[in-house]
């Protein structure tokens, strides 16, 4: 039930400003020698509440439209502030709850008009566009200040006042406004194969604000509960614009730092005309960080691999440290288990050779292999018994679009697992058939079962079939996974089962993520394939399945790589939103599931460089320093025996 009052209460605070602007549209029609009148229209009345949500949002789209129509119309020009023409009668729109009136349109006012209004006399004020933070954001603690952005054509300075709900002191800022500006170019990364990132029109015309540290401290301070930001465009000394967004800080601390991949986007073509994401004589390159979100910027760990290293995981208590690295043959064929220290040298006795003898999986495919929450296990995908390359179960195809540079996904794998105590890679019964391909396997925080994608097996390249020349093209190879949940059982597997909610939905489901307490999974949709898709979507699902979500905080592009903080309350996640070079985002998520709009982590790299894998890691901020590894070049490595 609080939930519901909840709910009620921000719509009773809605109404009333919507009341607001009505009182202030028919002074503004009276004070034009107009006529307002006041229309009922009939209503749709939901017997629950999600049913009343969508009615409310229904006829507010309407309401806009035919406001939008009959403004354009009816209304007359305003030049100089001069009315031209005769006035006459205007429709306000109510929206009062649950009682719904519409606004249709006013004769008499500028065709510019604005559909809100302001208390400043008579004159109404346009609306200001608030693009970032959105409505209802919640920024964690400590978060450094954020920069933002709105786009206004009518003010040339503006007024920024932030009202707390605690009844603080309000924050008050005169700013004459700064024009969006792009971050440091790394000229490493200029290539002939990429651009420079520009700024878009819409971004062209943002105006910024950045808060100053002490100022934000103080927002911070008192912004536990809902705050109001209030921007007010001024021009020739008169209000001329306005808009609000509300806000909070969260209680609950992001309490780890996040560790990620910074990488080039600098596709390259090579032997035989083939094309590479990136070329070897730029896999130097690739940086690894760690950032704390109370500091401005991120702190470099490792850098200049001689070969190329993929993604990395921690054990849930953060003592355990593993990575994917290519290996000498570029075959996926090495991965480094070390303990997390100040000073992490990877050696040779710290190395997994997988693709030895072939007797179980042959060779390696999975590109995300996963420490158990002990950092006793490493799991795994294997291209299963039957393969003897690793081209006979992926699907990898590579573009000269920097944007969209690569897409991959395995066709065929069963998942292993290997024990660090005993040296032995065996099969997961139940993860193993195959008929099936088996990939993206979790732990869950207790380490008892593990969730997986499935789908059904199928030859990376069917013959005859047309190379995609982009992401998303409909001659890639067409695979779609369910999300699976199977005991673990030390070892000896069990039955899979299909996770209620992110499985048989049409759709893709991939890259699970559960929650540290148990409770949540969060995973990518997608049309086709996984991950790093350009219509990626994360969803939410109850980790035992249930009904599936869609996160507040997805971004109109491309969101995945995402990784929870040990809290269970934050969501860290990568996005294509602002700009093709990859940058990092947060979101909360509450008890009940739900989640705020995405909050960016500022300056994470270069403007011209990409963030991914992000992964929070229960670790102090300092507690790595700095990683080096001896054995990248294949020398003196280590072989895992395999269970006959």
């Amino acid at each position: 039930m609080w939930d519901y009052k909840k709910y009620l209460n921000r719509i009773k605070i809605q109404s009333i400003d919507k009341i607001k602007h009505a009182e202030a549209q028919i002074d503004r029609v009276l004070f034009l020698n107009g006529t307002p009148t006041i229309e009922p229209i009939p209503l749709s009345i939901g017997k629950r509440l999600k049913a009343m949500t969508e009615s409310d949002l229904g006829l507010e789209h309407e309401t806009v439209g035919r406001a939008m129509q009959t403004r354009a119309r009816s209304c007359l020009s305003m030049v100089s502030g001069t009315l031209v023409g005769t006035p006459g009668v205007c429709v306000v729109v109510l929206l009062i709850w649950p009682f719904c009136l519409m606004l249709a349109g006013c004769t008499g006012a500028s065709l510019s008009a604005p559909v809100f209004a302001a208390e400043s006399g008579h004159r109404v004020l346009t609306p200001i566009s608030i693009d970032y933070p959105e409505d209802d954001s919640i920024f964690p603690p400590g978060i450094t200040p954020p920069t933002f952005l709105w786009r206004d054509a009518a003010g040339t300075s503006w007024s920024i006042d932030v009202t707390f709900g605690d009844d603080s002191a309000p924050v008050h800022v005169i700013s004459t406004g700064q024009h969006m500006q792009l971050g440091p170019i790394d000229p490493d990364c200029v290539s002939d194969s990429n651009a420079p990132p520009k700024l878009t029109a819409r971004q062209v015309a943002t105006w910024t604000w950045t808060p100053d540290e002490a100022t934000w401290v103080r927002i911070q301070a008192h912004s536990t509960k809902a705050a109001i930001l209030k921007i007010t465009g001024f021009r020739d000394g008169n209000p001329w614009s306005q808009s609000h967004i509300t806000f909070t800080t969260s209680k609950d601390e992001v309490g780890a730092p996040i560790f990620y991949r910074d990488v080039p986007l600098m596709p390259s073509i090579g032997n035989r005309g083939v094309v590479a994401p990136l070329s070897q004589t730029d896999i130097h390159l690739i940086h690894w960080r760690i950032r704390d979100i109370r500091k401005p910027e991120s702190h470099t760990v490792l850098r200049d691999m001689p070969t190329c290293a993929n993604c990395h995981s921690f054990s849930a208590d953060g003592k355990t440290f593993g990575m994917d690295i290519d290996g000498p043959a570029n075959d996926k064929g090495l991965y480094a288990v070390v303990p997390v220290q100040k000073h992490i040298l990877i050696q040779g006795k710290d190395m997994v050779h997988w693709n030895t003898d072939g007797k179980v999986g042959t060779v390696r495919v999975g590109f995300m292999s996963q420490v158990s929450p002990d950092g006793q296990y490493v799991l795994t995908t294997f291209a299963g018994p039957t393969l003897n390359r690793l081209t006979d179960g992926y699907y990898v195809t590579n573009f000269m679009d920097y944007r969209f540079l690569q897409v991959f996904y395995p066709t065929r794998g069963i998942l292993e697992y290997y024990n660090r105590a005993t040296g032995l890679r065996e099969t997961l019964p139940g993860a193993d058939d195959p008929a099936y391909v088996q990939t993206d396997g979790v732990w869950s925080p207790d380490g008892k079962y593990i969730v997986f994608a499935r789908a059904i097996a199928r030859d990376p390249r069917p013959k005859d079939q047309f190379p995609a020349t982009h992401a998303n093209d409909p001659n890639e190879t067409q695979i779609q996974y369910d999300l699976y949940r199977i005991p673990f059982n030390g070892g000896k597997g069990g039955t899979p089962e299909a996770i209620k909610g992110a499985s048989n939905n049409g759709m893709s489901n991939n890259f699970p993520k559960i929650s540290p307490d148990g409770k949540w999974i969060v995973f990518v949709q997608c049309k086709n394939g996984q991950l790093m898709r350009p219509d990626s979507q994360l969803y939410i699902v109850p980790a035992n399945g249930g009904t599936a979500r869609r996160l507040r905080a997805n971004t109109r592009l491309m969101n995945s790589w995402h990784s929870w903080s040990p809290n269970s309350r934050w969501l860290v996640f990568s996005s294509k939103a602002r700009s093709p070079y990859t940058q990092m985002y947060l979101t909360h998520i509450d008890a009940n599931g739900d989640a705020s709009p995405a909050i960016l982590i500022d300056n994470t790299t270069a403007a011209n460089r990409a963030v991914n894998i992000p992964e929070f890691v229960k670790i102090d901020p300092d507690a790595i320093d700095q990683i080096e590894v001896h054995v990248a070049d294949g020398t003196q490595v280590e072989s895992p025996r395999n269970e006959k």
